[in-house]
């Protein structure tokens, strides 16, 4: 069973000008446990400056007007709320325009709800990552704030990459890790590349994170990537 999300304010502002479409996104995202609001440009951008919304799913072309206009202008005045943009204008140029705007994302119609629904999945849950200052997986702890590590109370030095890298692995303790989700996430590669630099990292991560004596945290997963066990 599918846990559906909490409903703690997490409300998503739809500025969606085809009924049809507003209706079936409103009824999907609410099946999982959203509350969505739809809203014109206007009232959207009131509700993002007072912090009315967790996030908005915004039309760029809304009865003729270009949303993005109202985005650049509201990440010009300092607000930080999250935004899929979702339009018909599929070309390379115009998601860049978006992500330039101000978008975190964009999605381009047609597209099947189900990768709506990852895409606001992924967006909440990074906002939810960001309101983390500590992350913790056995006795290896994090400091986000000052960006300090320790094992079994043991100050661990990190480089800047180790640091990210390591912290990927914590926000996803049991998961599997492939290659091409580290080199995405952490070096921010989004291509394909045929290089070792994910494994040289993780074997020098782990000289530094697995003291002699110490069970080994970060596992490799034959044929799959790696595993951070949160068991160890």
């Amino acid at each position: 069973m599918t846990n559906k999300p909490e409903t703690r304010a997490q409300t998503i502002v739809l500025v969606e000008d085809e009924q049809a479409m507003s209706d079936e996104i409103k009824g999907r995202l609410e099946s999982q446990g959203y509350l969505v609001r739809p809203a014109s440009i206007a009232q959207a951008a009131d509700a993002a400056r007072v912090g009315d919304a967790a996030m908005m799913i915004m039309d760029r072309i809304v009865f003729g007007e270009d949303s993005l206009v109202t985005l650049e202008a509201l990440r010009k005045e300092g607000v930080k709320v999250p935004v899929l943009v979702i339009s018909a204008l599929s070309s390379v140029d115009e998601k860049v325009k978006g992500l330039k705007a101000g978008g975190d994302d964009y999605l381009t119609k047609p597209f099947a709800m189900v990768e709506l629904f990852a895409r606001v999945e992924a967006m909440l849950r990074r906002l939810d990552d960001v309101r983390t200052t500590k992350l913790r997986v056995g006795d290896l702890e994090m400091d986000l704030i000052e960006k300090t590590v320790h094992r079994s109370g043991v100050r661990i030095e990190l480089l800047p990459r180790e640091f990210r890298l390591l912290e990927y692995f914590l926000r996803h303790p049991g998961r599997v890790i492939t290659r091409a989700m580290l080199l995405q996430e952490v070096w921010q590669y989004h291509f394909s590349l045929e290089t070792n630099v994910v494994d040289v990292h993780i074997s020098n991560l782990r000289k530094k994170i697995d003291t002699k004596g110490m069970p080994s945290l970060i596992v490799n997963i034959r044929g799959a990537g790696f595993m951070l066990n949160a068991n160890a």
